[in-house]
């Protein structure tokens, strides 16, 4: 009986088992997403940019009007934390400015790299 292996005890066992590797939790599709779904994002649109000299940005005052590099008419950029992600037209809300997106950039890689 040499070749017999010693049998552990119930003690062994169980501080074994407190020393295991748990085996990660099964989630169903889309779980993750709920992590993440109230995550505060900072949303930006621009309607354009100008590049002034310092003597030009002194002259500024009421009523001055500084040109942007877009016509009218040109979609806005929307941003989500300095990252592009639609463009969209300036509109009014109740008086307030809002935008109405009409292309979402990248959308085709971005569904694309999801699944």
């Amino acid at each position: 009986m040499e070749n017999e292996r010693p049998t552990e005890t119930p003690e062994a066992e169980e501080s074994a088992s407190q020393h295991a590797t748990p085996e990660p939790e099964k989630r169903a599709p889309g779980a993750d997403m709920d992590l993440v779904m109230d995550v505060p994002l900072k949303l930006t649109v621009e309607i354009g940019n100008a590049k002034l000299m310092v003597r030009d940005l002194l002259q500024l005052g009421k009523g001055s009007i500084v040109e942007l590099d877009r016509m009218s008419g040109d979609p806005a950029d929307v941003y989500v934390n300095d990252r592009l992600v639609a463009r969209g037209e300036v509109t009014v809300v109740e008086e307030r400015l809002a935008v109405r997106i009409v292309e979402v950039v990248g959308s085709e890689r971005w569904l694309r790299d999801r699944h």
